[in-house]
């Protein structure tokens, strides 16, 4: 393992608390709602690790850094918290900002706990500095891809904007679709606007539509041009990704919104810490907490277990990834190495797809899970 250039040990300047940088995107273009939930997580969590003693009578502090979706941002709020001193690294929603932040912190020997992102390479070469609880993007999204077919969709579109893991999802859609005899038919919404797209489903004869585009825009208006267009009163539209997850898309879109399936990160059945878990941050929130607070609060759990048990030093903190054995939210964390991801990955939190009942907009039905 390299040696870090930077301090080794949380707090040496004051000596007062162990210090976790947290990487949540607060501000746009971010998604600020998804970032809203991490922060909401990794905090209570913090604060029931200082309530019941902290780090070995150390309180735990949580220091933020809001990435605002910039993978640059994120990248110097890397260096600046590893020059702080802080322990270890956590959160960070974005993939493409994670892959960043996974990238700098290998080069600086710091720790990180990814909390959300999803995309497979999350570093070009294997690291053990660098662990996630998030479902690697090639396991949620071949659920999805079995859920399509299983629904009897095998002509899908796919309405994408330039991104590594918006391509990345493509890829992966097709060559899943493929094997089974289906076929992925790509929008580029770098040209394309609404109207036009619903003028290509029609020409291509899909049966569903993606959106592998960023919220609220282009997707809110993709959705409510194709629901409107009469030629389309039997598309399905799915997202993947997760934007129907939180109250803003069903703000944005009402009626419109509902009947997407999209990815969830949660089991069938919350255990006794979940459900508990999940009261504190309905209460937090104000709102329902989605899978992201989940993952935010099992991140602390796990960086807590370990900085409790094999201390803050940074090499020792790494070199524990594959001794983790916590109960988080949704199941029992353990990090194993997964042929094909380079970093220690928790293999795997429970996936669902779902989507928002018609009925009753603010419930969710669980159609598929994986």
């Amino acid at each position: 393992m390299n040696t870090p250039s930077s301090p080794s040990v949380a707090g040496r300047d004051d000596g007062s608390s162990v210090r976790i940088g947290a990487l949540v995107p607060l501000t746009r273009p971010g998604w600020v709602e998804a970032g809203r939930h991490l922060l909401a997580g990794l905090e209570w969590g913090v604060r029931e690790v200082n309530d019941s003693g902290g780090i070995g009578g150390r309180p735990l502090e949580l220091v933020v850094r809001d990435t605002a979706a910039d993978p640059q941002r994120a990248a110097a709020a890397v260096d600046e918290l590893a020059r702080m001193g802080v322990a270890a690294l956590a959160g960070e929603y974005h993939s493409v900002v994670a892959r960043t932040a996974a990238a700098r912190a290998d080069a600086l020997g710091l720790p990180f706990l990814c909390s959300s992102a999803v995309l497979d390479a999350l570093t070009d070469r294997p690291t053990e500095w660098v662990a996630r609880l998030a479902p690697a993007q090639s396991h949620g999204w071949q659920i999805y891809a079995d859920f399509l077919l299983g629904a009897g969709h095998s002509r899908i579109a796919v309405a994408a904007q330039p991104s590594v893991y918006w391509a990345t999802g493509t890829r992966i859609l097709r060559d899943c679709l493929a094997a089974r005899g289906g076929t992925v038919v790509e929008l580029d919404m770098g040209r394309l606007d609404p109207a036009a797209v619903c003028d290509q489903l029609v020409e291509n004869r899909a049966t569903a539509l993606l959106l592998l585009a960023g919220h609220p825009e282009p997707a809110v208006s993709i959705v409510k041009s194709v629901r409107h267009d009469q030629r389309l009163p039997e598309i399905l539209i799915g997202a993947p990704a997760g934007q129907p997850e939180f109250t803003e898309w069903a703000r944005s879109l009402g009626d419109d919104g509902t009947a997407i399936p999209f990815l969830r990160y949660l089991p069938e059945r919350l255990s006794p810490l979940g459900a508990r878990v999940g009261t504190a941050l309905r209460e937090r929130l104000g709102e329902a907490p989605s899978f992201v607070a989940f993952e935010g609060y099992d991140t602390v759990a796990v960086l807590a277990d370990v900085l409790g048990s094999h201390g803050v030093d940074r090499a020792r903190v790494a070199e524990s990834w594959p001794r983790v054995a916590v109960e988080g939210t949704r199941g029992r964390i353990q990090f194993s190495r997964t042929p094909g991801i380079s970093v220690w990955q928790w293999a795997w939190t429970p996936v669902q797809v779902v989507d928002r009942d018609p009925a009753e907009p603010g419930r969710f039905r669980v159609l598929h899970t994986g």
